[in-house]
């Protein structure tokens, strides 16, 4: 590693953290809002939007949604055991570890800091719908911009680790969704009676 990429490397960490203690420092100046981002960092608090989706999804195509959901699922299973295990190879500290000054709304994670698992999951699961259902990202991806700005808001993550789980899981979620496109038992489109008419008149 030469000088002048070592150099660019610390200038680039610098930056990470200063925006990440930025960010952080806005933490304790409105209780709604670290109510707020405490709320949407729960795991458990995507059950909710998860359950409704998958039932508006039954009722849309219960073909698509049991096939899509069970895709989904696995993918998001598999990636967020992918992100444990980069975490142990990188071990790179939580910020709440190595800066002092940091202001901390929850308690530091046990676990190693990059890629936030968070980032990772929430955008496999927007990138996997917008490629099946393109509107869907109206409202799926400003979801996963708060929850990333939230693991960063309340101290958990760096500002890279939630844009490293985003890239990863949003190539990984788009190019699960695009494959299962090519699957032709997964989308069979149904032809109307006129034109099931007239394929039908047609025919020698």
């Amino acid at each position: 590693m030469t000088n002048e990429l070592r150099l660019y490397i610390v200038i680039a960490m610098n930056m990470d953290a200063g925006l990440t203690q930025s960010i952080s420092a806005l933490a304790g100046r409105s209780s709604f809002m670290d109510w707020l981002f405490l709320f949407v960092s729960d795991p458990d608090v995507l059950w909710l939007p998860g359950i409704l989706l998958g039932i508006y999804w039954l009722w849309l195509s219960p073909r698509e949604a049991v096939i899509g959901g069970a895709t989904l699922g696995a993918s998001i299973g598999l990636l967020d055991f992918l992100g444990a295990q980069i975490k142990h190879l990188v071990a790179r500290p939580r910020p709440c570890m190595t800066m002092s000054d940091l202001h901390q709304l929850h308690a530091c994670g046990k676990t190693f800091s990059f890629p936030s698992n968070h980032a990772i999951n929430t955008a496999t699961a927007a990138a996997f719908l917008q490629v099946l259902y393109p509107r869907s990202g109206w409202l799926s991806w400003p979801i996963v911009a708060l929850v990333g700005l939230a693991r960063v808001y309340i101290g958990a993550h760096y500002v890279t680790d939630v844009v490293g789980g985003w890239l990863l899981g949003g190539l990984c979620g788009a190019g699960i969704g695009w494959l299962l496109l090519q699957w032709p038992q997964f989308r069979q489109r149904v032809l109307s009676p006129m034109v099931s008419t007239q394929a039908d008149s047609s025919a020698p």
